[in-house]
């Protein structure tokens, strides 16, 4: 990587209660900020316009007029950093969940290793709904099938350093899932271009504004189809994937 310039992307949808706490944790860090306002309501809209003015010199805020979803969130706000001219991009919660001091060590082993998908492995405290906890083990156990390896420890969590060069070429080629089955998806299908991945571990909480915005229901529905849909993919990737394990 001839230059390696960071930024933060955010992305936000109705958590003006967490988003001025999050962005005080990191102003120490002095990284450029991308707000992503994802069709948020009114309070929400005013608070995220009040923050960038009052952070002009390190936040920037984007406002999508219609809802996407997690994921829609942050694919816009991973082209707009590259259009920017940025190299990586740091993915944070809006709810105050990641461990912000964890950030220069994330951002560290990006400089260290480029091409690299730096990404958390999750150390919770009492916080943690049990049944999240218990059920995110389905979802590792369809990763570990459909990449072969257990390479990828956690597939969940968004506190993670993308490269954007590799990684908006696979969405600009790949339609990827919009919302909570986003993180799971291009983690699993960057593992598959060959990106390797490497985890830090990093305190998880949930979420300091008390909103969560998984609907049971339909993010199971399209976390469920999405590992099917990865099955089938992994079926005829399989003597490379296999191949790939036993180099390693």
């Amino acid at each position: 990587m001839s230059q390696f310039k960071p930024c933060i992307v955010i992305p936000v949808y109705n958590h003006e209660h967490a988003i001025g706490a999050v962005l005080e944790s990191l102003r120490e860090f002095k990284l450029p900020c991308l707000l992503i306002d994802d069709g948020s309501h009114a309070a929400c809209q005013s608070v995220l316009e009040q923050l960038a003015q009052q952070h002009a010199d390190w936040v920037s805020l984007k406002r999508l007029a219609v809802n996407q979803g997690k994921g829609g969130a942050v694919s816009a706000g991973l082209f707009w950093a590259k259009s920017l001219g940025y190299s990586h991009a740091t993915q944070i919660d809006a709810d105050g969940q990641h461990h912000t001091p964890d950030l220069p060590q994330f951002i560290r082993a990006a400089q260290t290793q480029p091409a690299t998908l730096i990404a958390g492995q999750p150390v919770y405290d009492e916080s943690v709904p049990k049944g999240r906890l218990y059920g995110r083990y389905a979802t590792h156990i369809w990763v570990w099938i459909n990449t072969l390896s257990f390479a990828i420890k956690d597939s969940m969590c968004g506190f993670r350093v993308y490269p954007l060069a590799a990684t908006c070429a696979l969405l600009e080629r790949e339609k990827l899932g919009s919302r909570m089955d986003f993180d799971v998806e291009v983690m699993v299908r960057l593992y598959w271009s060959g990106m390797r991945i490497l985890q830090l571990p990093t305190p998880v909480q949930y979420p300091l504004d008390g909103v969560s915005h998984f609907a049971v229901w339909r993010d199971n529905v399209l976390i469920s189809r999405m590992h099917a849909k990865l099955f089938f993919g992994m079926l005829w990737r399989s003597p490379r994937l296999i191949a790939r394990w036993f180099q390693r």
